[in-house]
């Protein structure tokens, strides 16, 4: 019987042994089959990255369509500061000649007007010239209001791709370790 009993406690306990050890494998299994912190942020931080980048894409595609509309229908919005100026330099102009049209052959009015008129063909040269400029050197003058939101936009979704790649080669990094 003490034999019995004692077999008995040497099976239980090379149990008790084998079961403590496959317990242990299985946990630092576990353990190291999960990814690491700094994986699930990358992970999580390149997620948040497409959802925003997707989320400038589409405003971006809203405010272009936006802007196409506006030009189409002569919107102040589409047309930039210094092409108000132009466009309201010709309409002076083309008043100014109706009143010089008005006028009666050399009285003062008319003399006025044509002074008026002169002055208006060197304001309307001098902000076609300022247009040219702007636009040449990309100043926000010459820039409309719409195009400054499309540009705005262009801005952030190429941000938002460089954050993404930094993302994936941090991540890739990270996944080494």
């Amino acid at each position: 019987m003490q034999a019995f009993l004692l077999k008995d406690i040497a099976l239980k306990t090379t149990t008790h042994i084998l079961a403590s050890f496959f317990a242990a494998a299985l946990v630092c299994g576990t353990v190291a089959a999960q990814p690491s912190i700094a994986v699930q942020t990358d992970k999580a931080q390149m997620q948040t990255d497409k959802a925003s980048l997707t989320a400038e894409q589409k405003q971006l595609k809203a405010d272009r369509k936006a802007m196409r509309a506006n030009a189409k229908t002569g919107k102040e919005s589409s047309e930039s500061a210094d092409a108000a100026k132009v466009r309201g330099d010709k309409m002076a102009i083309k008043g100014q000649a109706k009143d010089i049209a008005a006028d009666k052959p050399g009285s003062l009015q008319m003399k006025s007007d044509k002074a008026a008129m002169a002055r208006e063909k060197k304001q309307l040269a001098a902000d076609k010239k300022a247009l040219k400029a702007d636009t040449k050197s990309g100043s926000s003058a010459a820039m409309s209001k719409d195009g400054a939101k499309v540009a705005e936009d262009l801005q952030a979704v190429k941000g938002q791709k460089k954050a993404i790649a930094a993302d994936g080669a941090k991540l890739k990094t990270d996944e080494k370790k």
